[in-house]
């Protein structure tokens, strides 16, 4: 791997090759309460370590923040350090979900100029043995870095470009959730935040279970109306599967783009914020 930058996404086999190159983390995650950190004991691509949606990758939840709120620098920092990810690592992370759960760190990371992919296919895609229990490494040397202010934007932001039509909002959730026809226990309120697009993240693969070709994103993201949207924000439950739409659209192409990491946890949890069910595109 000798480009200064990784993809989004790469296969099995380029991971193989260059696997003594890069950290490699396993981020499977399950909304249904089944426990990542144990499949990735059970069983995961040797020398992967494992990094916990809610606790490595998220603040504690909170009604103002949501169920992921983005940790704080110095915390996020801490917990990457741990993971042996330092200032210089390059980082590939694994999922068992089509990447709509890695690509919460790939983001991150990217954000903040780390190289990071997911692994195209998720631990699927990988044929060689896996191998059990804990993976422990030296911690590495990570500096805090301050989150992009214009990579994310909070609810007053969102709220207060509600009626702007330059601003693309996206919703990466599956279409049932999106229309409210779909409720999930987690969800205080079923539907969305009013003017969004429904743009489910499973769209963003082919029919193999591999992220789709640019041009194929770029035509999708395209109908939506990200090619003359001054931004494009997603957003999703809580700020994780919304990860995998920017990926895609930056495989696409595409560069103003923002998450709202509060996601649907934060907004439809709160009863004074305004939303809509059914699907104005249908």
């Amino acid at each position: 791997m000798s480009e200064p930058t990784l993809p989004v996404a790469i296969s099995a086999d380029r991971l193989r090759a260059h696997r003594d190159e890069v950290v490699l983390v396993d981020s499977r995650w399950y909304l249904d309460g089944r426990s990542g950190r144990d499949a990735y004991l059970n069983g995961h691509i040797p020398g992967a370590v494992h990094a916990d949606v809610d606790t490595d990758l998220a603040a504690p939840a909170s009604a103002e923040g949501g169920r992921h709120p983005l940790p704080e620098p110095s915390d996020f920092a801490e917990a990457l350090a741990r993971l042996g990810i330092g200032d210089h690592a390059r980082v590939v992370v694994y999922d068992d979900a089509g990447g709509s759960v890695a690509a919460r760190l790939v983001w991150m990371l990217r954000v903040l100029g780390t190289p990071a992919a997911f692994l195209d296919g998720g631990i699927q895609a990988w044929s060689g043995e896996l191998e059990k229990g804990e993976v422990t490494t030296e911690p590495a040397h990570r500096t805090p870095l301050p989150w992009p202010t214009d990579r994310f934007v909070d609810t007053d932001e969102l709220r207060s470009e509600l009626s702007d039509p330059d601003r693309l909002l996206l919703d990466a959730r599956v279409h049932g959730r999106f229309t409210g026809s779909k409720p999930a226990p987690v969800d205080a309120r079923a539907g969305h935040i009013p003017g969004a697009r429904s743009a489910e993240w499973p769209a963003n693969l082919d029919q193999d279970g591999l992220l789709a070709a640019p041009e194929v994103l770029r035509e999708r993201f395209a109908a939506l109306g990200a090619d003359s949207a001054r931004t494009v924000t997603a957003y999703c439950g809580s700020g994780v599967t919304a990860c995998h739409d920017l990926l895609a659209l930056e495989h696409a192409g595409f560069t103003r783009t923002r998450l709202y990491p509060g996601s649907w946890s934060r907004w439809g949890g709160d009863e004074t914020l305004p939303m809509e069910t059914g699907d104005p595109q249908a």
